[in-house]
């Protein structure tokens, strides 16, 4: 009878840790984290000439860089005369020196610490 006690006594304190555990459990609140868009003109170029420094060549979006250009000028005009200068030194080199040339323009138009 002791024995048959405290198999049910056992069974009863599991039984009570797994209901707290599903009831704790149930009271998870899920969020959706919207993600912005950065408005950073030199974002999508900076991304094309990290393609170009790891050995990809140029392609049909060549085509675009003068838009990129342009865009990156009303933000910050010294920016976008090195990449345009960039961009072309790019187009007008050979396939092998194409990823030491973005390499060196990256370094150009990275951010400065002071915020320029």
């Amino acid at each position: 009878m002791r024995c048959l006690m405290f198999r049910y006594g056992c069974c009863l304190v599991v039984s009570v840790i797994a209901a707290s555990t599903f009831v704790g459990c149930s009271g998870v609140n899920e969020e959706r984290i919207k993600v912005n868009v950065s408005n950073d003109p030199l974002e999508q170029p900076r991304s094309l000439l990290k393609k170009y420094a790891d050995g990809q060549s140029l392609g049909s979006e060549a085509t675009m860089f003068s838009s990129l250009v342009e865009a990156v000028k009303k933000a910050d005009p010294k920016r976008g005369e090195i990449l345009e200068a960039g961009f072309k030194q790019l187009q007008d080199a050979p396939d092998e020196q194409r990823s030491e040339i973005a390499k060196e323009l990256l370094q150009k138009i990275q951010p400065s610490p002071t915020g320029s």
